[in-house]
């Protein structure tokens, strides 16, 4: 796992002329080195992309389902390796690795199944008014141009399936750029896909450094943005280039509301649960990882001993044993970012029932409650595994709670009454409403994206394929309807 890592041009493995070190965040050693892609290189990516995209666009849908078919498979087959490499690079559990992988399986084959049914077109009747007798309006979409995809370190094999699937689902040449930090799954994806009978040029994996990303964004022949990040990053992207269509998936604080009604001892045993898994999981680097915790007054005093007990019971350590829970975060820069951002809360009032400790890269799992608002970590995305628990009196209390941030990626509400839950749909301000569990569920097939400072656009790979294309029309005239 330490050798050196080509990179994807035009669907051919080359080098660059120089290479980075790519580390395990849980002991530092050496995983790989990756060649850097040289301007040049750059360019003949971007110039291919954009000279094949007619022929990409008219390439046979069961040729595009086939390819996605076989990266599918391909990744099934090699899940053990995979999942060692994304632990290895990005410091996940395996376990959670092992879940990466399964999940980037569904991405391919969903897009597969999209890409033979994409493109059917719909036929409107246009005699509905006198002028429009014997016309048919029919519509069908084609691609906006070529796709730059910027993917993040968190899920850095599925976050990059849900680039680069869609786009070849949808017949759209794309370039995909890993995150620095681990871009040893992505560059795996170019293996697969070189499998494949896909036009030369229709894409590319590039690890290019994140300061030779704005001539990137800025040209032209690139017009579709895709971008996971962090809010700063997204909208910086997006200002910069104001007349691009920029699809953003950022950050979130998501919240987690446990009503009244759910009162039972099982209830809040689940609940506690739920929270305490998925407040730690990845480390708590996921954009939907459970930070805030809104509990009803009739059931906080019975719920937070709960959420404490889970959280101190998840196993931290290493993250190639299986039994472990919670591994380090990228960095150690990032776990003592966490650790100064829990020390202010406490310095400021807040109480500490578990957690806030931090060794090298990794960060306690933390429970903090009467955390004041204008602190950092109530009004910031933690993204390590830290929570906070507070009392509200009521639902509309809790529901005010929720959009009380500038964030709004996914809530999860836990009660059983179905007009609470179409409630809390139509009040709060976020992109997605889990009932009866915590806001980090997601389904690769649906819509997936927030509002607000959360982003804009959805993936999800039929939503990524529309983001990716436009409507055009064609009417016929003359016609006997």
């Amino acid at each position: 796992m330490t050798s050196t890592h080509a990179f994807w041009l035009a669907g051919r493995q080359v080098t660059g002329e120089d290479t980075f070190d790519v580390t395990n965040p849980w002991d530092g050693r050496l995983v790989g080195k990756v060649g850097v892609p040289t301007d040049a290189q750059v360019e003949e990516a971007v110039a291919a992309a954009y000279a094949v995209r007619d022929e990409f666009a008219a390439t046979p849908a069961h040729v595009r389902a086939a390819a996605l078919d076989h990266v599918s498979k391909r990744l099934v087959e090699r899940t053990e390796e995979i999942a060692q490499l994304i632990s290895a690079e990005n410091g996940k559990p395996i376990k959670w690795a092992r879940g990466e992988v399964g999940r980037a399986v569904s991405v391919f084959r969903f897009a597969a199944e999209e890409a033979r049914r994409f493109n059917g077109g719909d036929a409107q009747r246009l005699d509905t008014d006198a002028g429009g007798q014997g016309r048919l309006a029919f519509t069908r979409r084609f691609p906006k141009g070529v796709v730059l995809g910027i993917a993040p370190f968190n899920f850095p094999l599925n976050l990059c399936a849900h680039k680069v699937a869609p786009a070849i689902a949808a017949g759209v040449p794309i370039i995909l750029k890993p995150a620095p930090a681990t871009p040893l799954s992505g560059l795996i994806l170019g293996e697969l896909l070189a499998e494949t009978d896909l036009p030369a040029g229709s894409w590319s994996i590039l690890p290019v450094a994140n300061d030779k990303m704005p001539a990137l964004v800025q040209d032209e022949r690139l017009p579709v943005i895709s971008f996971t990040g962090s809010e700063k990053v997204g909208y910086a992207i997006m200002d910069s280039v104001p007349r691009k269509h920029c699809t953003l998936e950022l950050g979130g604080n998501g919240a987690a509301v446990v009503l009244a009604d759910y009162a039972s001892d099982e209830d809040l045993d689940w609940a506690a649960g739920r929270i305490a898994t998925f407040s730690n999981y990845q480390g708590g680097q996921s954009c939907i990882s459970v930070q805030r915790v809104i509990a009803d007054a009739s059931v906080y005093e019975r719920l937070l001993p709960r959420i404490v007990a889970a959280v101190e019971a998840q196993v931290t350590g290493d993250p190639s044993d299986p039994k472990t829970d919670v591994g380090p975060l990228v960095s150690e820069d990032a776990a003592k970012r966490v650790e100064s951002w829990v020390q202010e809360a406490v310095e400021a009032g807040a109480t500490l029932h578990a957690g806030g400790k931090r060794d090298g890269a990794s960060y306690a799992p933390t429970v903090l409650t009467d955390v004041p608002s204008e602190v950092t970590i109530s009004c910031e995305e933690v993204f390590g595994p830290v929570l906070t628990v507070q009392k509200v009196n009521g639902e509309a209390e809790a529901f005010a709670a929720v959009n009380d941030s500038k964030y709004g990626l996914q809530a999860g509400v836990f009660t059983h009454d179905l007009q609470t839950a179409f409630r809390a749909h139509r009040a709060l301000d976020v992109g997605g409403v889990v009932v009866g569990d915590v806001p980090s569920y997601r389904a690769d097939q649906m819509p997936y994206g927030g509002v607000k400072q959360s982003g804009v656009g959805r993936e999800g790979v039929k939503f990524a394929m529309d983001d990716y294309t436009y409507e055009r029309v064609l009417v016929l005239t003359g016609l006997a309807l």
